[in-house]
């Protein structure tokens, strides 16, 4: 019998157990290999599908993918994927650089192929960013409907009663959104169209019938004053809450406790509403005194707090838009004409009460058939927008833009025996002075005299006490008292200076004067900022008793690139903070030389007395 010891190949497993897995550990090995593929596979699918070309891999996975393949056949036990990538992590951390540099050449050639050989990414399409505002004047038209007439009659006596003709409910916000990418903070301007159209007070008036005249809003002060206040509104740091007011508001009751709340609610929905869904605690401050609500510039008010919420915004400080952006609505849907022969039609005052629902959905139809916003003609000037100006001089509070383009045509300003009765001032009749001066009380017009420098010039007489001129000081006394009082109290308040040096300065936007203080004697000096049509008005007054003869000379300068505005002057000594438009010379800085942030940089240098001579 003849045995065949050839070996047997088909029990060769049996044989070479050793060193080849057997038919059922290399099907888990084909599987887990299979995994890896149809993962890598997928990865491809998905990025394929996206329509992007994949990026190159890192080193790290062209060492991955070699260990785990090695590891799955040498380690047929192992229980899956996770396992092998766990063993080349570790593995890959133990290795040194010159170990990883054959990967590390490896991903850095296919990379240098994928940059040479991708073609250029197109951009992805920016997504819409959602506005969010709490400017809400659906909010305000729900609670205007129940209002009772005698609370009617009490909004009316506020100045608010334009706001009763309110029949916008919802804000357009894409339209908004545009206005807010065309608006320029720092000139205050819409850029839209291919015109700039500024805005003014004036605009605000007729857009939303709140008078553009009257006395300055300030909404700070002692804390004390409004503590009571804050307890009766349940005001927290954050603020005091819109449904608090709403539940005050719905109570049949029309008198004080009604004023105050509805000004709260009407400021924090509509007027002026910050970025936090609560009224700003900051306005309890105006309801000290509700007898003069209705002497105030709300108008005014309103453009400043849309200015600052807006450059706010674009700051990254907050992530709501402050301010009224239905102004900015009405304001656009009246300065913009679509479709026909573009004549403006009849001009509604206030012109909120002519925009209606239907009105709005029926123009914003017309713009989307147009190709969208800006498609128009401006015709804001034929509807007297963005002029800031009225015809009826009771109702000036700015220099009209010709007359102030005339005093720069003939020197700084018009002298005081140049036709003084063009000199337009604000005042509400003929027994109203043009120039008030803050807890100073006086009766007796400005008199006009001569022009000698070192003559004293309208001053007022009577009286040789100074007022403290911050607005939250009620300190009153003699000029050397006040001079002591400021250095004492209010050091960090100002600047001081010497004579003959010139002196950088800053006015922010907001700001309307600084405090200087001079080392040698400590004389108070301020220097004053206005808003006109086209820039801003800068002077330096004296703080001293009215009996004064003694007229300091000083110099401002603005620059801007290789441009610079020089006014060489005489300082006047008034008894306190002035508001209003001196009969004296200023200089007149436009809007295009401050700063990105509103800022209004000058150089002030004052003289000694005794080195007027020399200058």
């Amino acid at each position: 019998m003849v045995t065949d010891n050839s070996p047997n190949f088909d029990d060769g497993a049996d044989i070479f157990s050793p060193m080849v897995p057997s038919e059922s550990e290399s099907m888990v090995g084909k599987r887990k290999g299979m995994a890896v593929l149809e993962l890598e596979g997928s990865r491809r699918k998905k990025k394929k599908k996206q329509g992007g070309t994949p990026r190159p891999a890192c080193s790290w996975v062209h060492f991955s993918r070699e260990f785990i393949k090695e590891y799955s056949a040498s380690h047929p036990e192992s229980s899956g994927l996770k396992v092998a990538t766990k063993a080349a992590s570790d593995a890959w951390k133990v290795m040194t650089l010159e170990e990883k540099s054959k990967y590390t050449k490896r991903a850095r050639e296919v990379w240098n192929d994928y940059l040479s050989s991708a073609p250029a990414r197109e951009p992805k399409p920016r997504k819409q960013a959602n506005l969010v505002t709490r400017c809400s004047p659906g909010r305000l038209v729900n609670v205007l409907k129940h209002f009772t007439v005698d609370q009617k009659e009490a909004v009316k006596s506020m100045g608010f009663g334009s706001l009763l003709d309110l029949k916008c409910r919802t804000l357009r916000r894409s339209l908004c959104l545009w206005l807010l990418e065309r608006f320029n903070t720092i000139r205050r301007s819409l850029e839209i169209c291919g015109e700039r159209i500024p805005l003014y007070p004036h605009d605000v008036e007729l857009v939303m019938g709140l008078p553009a005249s009257g006395k300055e809003v300030v909404t700070s002060g002692p804390d004390d004053l409004v503590a009571e206040l804050r307890q009766k509104y349940n005001a927290s740091n954050r603020g005091i809450s819109v449904r608090f007011l709403e539940g005050r508001l719905g109570q049949p009751e029309a008198g004080d406790d009604f004023k105050r709340a509805f000004l709260l609610y009407v400021l924090g929905t509509l007027l002026c509403p910050t970025a936090r869904l609560d009224v700003s605690p900051s306005f309890l401050h105006l309801l000290t005194d509700m007898d003069s609500i209705h002497e105030y510039n709300w108008a005014k008010f309103l453009l400043d707090r849309l200015v600052r919420e807006v450059s706010r915004f674009r700051q990254g400080k907050q992530r709501a838009v402050g301010g009224c952006l239905l102004f900015l609505q009405l304001f656009y849907y009246e300065s913009v004409a679509i479709g026909g022969t573009c004549e403006p039609g009849p001009v509604v005052v206030p012109c909120l009460s002519s925009w209606t629902e239907e009105a709005i959905s029926e123009r914003e139809k017309q713009e989307k058939e147009l190709g969208g916003y800006g498609c128009g003609e401006v015709i804001c000037k034929d509807r007297g927008l963005g002029l800031g100006l009225l015809t009826d001089r009771d109702h000036a509070d700015v220099l009209p833009l010709r007359e102030v383009a005339a005093r720069v045509n003939r020197g700084t300003l018009v002298r005081q025996e140049e036709n003084l009765d063009n000199v337009p001032f604000s005042y509400k009749n003929e027994n109203t002075p043009p120039l008030r001066i803050d807890n100073y009380g006086y009766k007796n017009q400005l008199e006009y005299t001569n022009t000698n420098p070192h003559h004293n010039r309208g001053m007022y007489t009577g009286q040789s006490t100074c007022p403290c001129p911050l607005l939250n000081c009620n300190f009153t006394g003699l000029f050397q008292e006040l001079s002591d009082h400021f250095s004492s109290k209010h050091w960090d308040s100002g600047r001081r200076f010497q004579y003959n040096s010139p002196l950088p300065v800053s006015l922010g936007m907001d700001e309307t004067f600084l405090v200087l203080q001079a080392e040698e004697d400590g004389v108070l000096f301020l220097l004053n900022k206005g808003t006109e049509n086209i820039g801003h008005t800068v002077m330096v007054t004296c703080i001293g008793p009215s009996n004064s003869n003694e007229r300091l000379l000083y110099c401002l300068v603005s620059e801007r690139g290789n441009s610079s505005l020089k006014l060489k002057s005489y300082t006047q000594t008034l008894p306190g903070r002035v508001e209003g438009i001196l009969p004296s010379d200023f200089l007149l800085v436009p809007f295009g030389y401050l700063n990105s942030s509103g800022e209004l940089n000058l150089e002030v240098c004052i003289w000694n007395p005794s080195d007027l001579g020399e200058v």
